[in-house]
């Protein structure tokens, strides 16, 4: 069905919207591919942003998904530095900021997410970051060399691997401070169970990263345009000079909404990774889709969805019909632990431990009734990719099982 497809747009120039482009050319797609991007890069990681990057170890160079040279062999018009803003899927037409109007047979739109603000006052004082793209990292590290009280808000992945990363270069000695406040009970919430939450609170306070839970930021206290303070909702002050906020995101639907296509924390979309409008298809951050295996509609925010869901999208505009049904997975870097997640632990009622947590080389097996439902693993990667295929192709495991260092989980396989 190639033939009958002339002209693809694709809206959003990161891992969603590069993947969906490797897909159709793999594919045996020849024709027009359109990428509009409103950063003014070429497609590039974020997970290394809150990580290498901002260390310093790596440069924004080595970011990219994909050099220049394959954008070029493979034909691709780059919108970069461009808003789409407006879309009119009647007419299937795309309008950019620029002036210009795209056409299309079949549109993809990976527009991702937008970072959440603080809704507090102060929030636009200099000195006050996010960590979302290139740009924001950059602004971060220029303050970094005078800051020595700093404060993160939300105890979230971004939060904590930047908390790990600023303790790492020296910002709890000498006198420096950094203080991670978050609303909730514990850390990284949102995503892992109590033990994992427990486990990485214990951490950041041995690398003397200062936790404070059950408080919210109510205002950034500032004196010339420029923060040097932050007041909580027990009433108290820190002392910062430096704020990096790190919220969460919320999807980008505007240009969805716009059009009239269906929207509900996210970009409705069916297995097939196609929207409420046959020509339009929707992949990665920005999405809503329901997975069979889980039972479930989700909204992630990981790689592996953005990849996953991206190529089946690039099928379903080829005509061809490829369901995303998979178990997600996520991970996270602080300091010398990785942290590896496979499945969704909420609605677990088993937990097994299977390595020493003393070590720091442990998983967590969740259960639900006699159902492996997740895994948790902390420096232990071949736990986690046994996990993954366990599953994936849903095979039985016991909790005995899972817990018994002396069975191989390659042997259940």
């Amino acid at each position: 069905m190639t033939d009958e497809i002339n002209s693809v747009v694709v809206v959003g120039a990161g891992q969603a919207g590069c993947q969906v482009i490797d897909s159709l050319r793999q594919s045996g797609y020849e024709g027009e591919i359109h990428l509009v991007g409103e950063e003014p890069w070429l497609p590039y990681q974020r997970p290394p942003l809150s990580k290498k990057f901002l260390s310093g170890e790596i440069p924004a160079a080595r970011l990219s998904l994909r050099p220049e040279a394959f954008y070029e062999k493979h034909k691709v018009q780059r919108h970069l530095g461009v808003r789409a803003t407006a879309l009119d899927a009647a007419q299937q037409e795309l309008s950019l900021s620029n002036g210009k109007v795209l056409n299309y047979d079949r549109l993809a739109l990976c527009t991702g997410g937008r970072v959440l603000k603080l809704p507090v006052p102060g929030a636009e004082l200099e000195g006050v970051h996010y960590l979302r793209n290139i740009a924001d990292v950059d602004a971060i590290k220029k303050d970094l060399d005078l800051a020595r009280n700093i404060v993160i808000v939300g105890a979230g992945f971004i939060g904590l691997e930047t908390a790990a990363v600023l303790a790492g270069m020296g910002k709890c000695e000498d006198g420096c401070t950094v203080t991670v406040v978050e609303m909730q009970e514990r850390v990284m919430s949102r995503a892992v169970s109590p033990q994992i939450s427990d486990f990485f609170e214990k951490l950041h306070t041995q690398h003397k990263v200062k936790i404070v839970m059950r408080r919210g930021v109510t205002e950034l206290v500032g004196s010339n345009g420029r923060i040097t303070a932050a007041e909580l909702s027990s009433g108290e002050r820190i002392p910062a000079d430096l704020c990096i906020a790190g919220i969460g995101i919320s999807p980008d639907i505007s240009l969805a909404a716009q059009s009239g296509l269906e929207c509900k924390n996210g970009i409705v979309v069916d297995e097939y990774a196609i929207t409420s409008d046959p020509k339009i298809v929707a992949a990665g951050d920005c999405t809503i889709h329901p997975n069979p295996l889980l039972d479930q509609r989700l909204r992630l925010e990981s790689v592996h969805n953005a990849i996953e869901q991206a190529k089946t999208a690039a099928a379903s505009m080829l005509g061809e019909r490829k369901a995303y049904a998979q178990y997600p997975w996520f991970w996270s870097d602080q300091y010398h632990v990785k942290l590896q997640m496979v499945g969704i632990s909420q609605g677990s009622d088993t937990i097994v431990t299977r390595g020493d947590v003393e070590q720091r080389q442990f998983s967590l097996f969740y259960f639900k009734g006699d159902k492996l439902i997740a895994v948790d693993s902390i420096n232990r990667p071949a736990d986690h990719m046994q996990a993954r295929r366990i599953l994936n192709n849903q095979i039985k495991i016991t909790p005995v099982q899972a817990g018994d260092l002396s069975i191989e989980l390659k042997e259940i396989i």
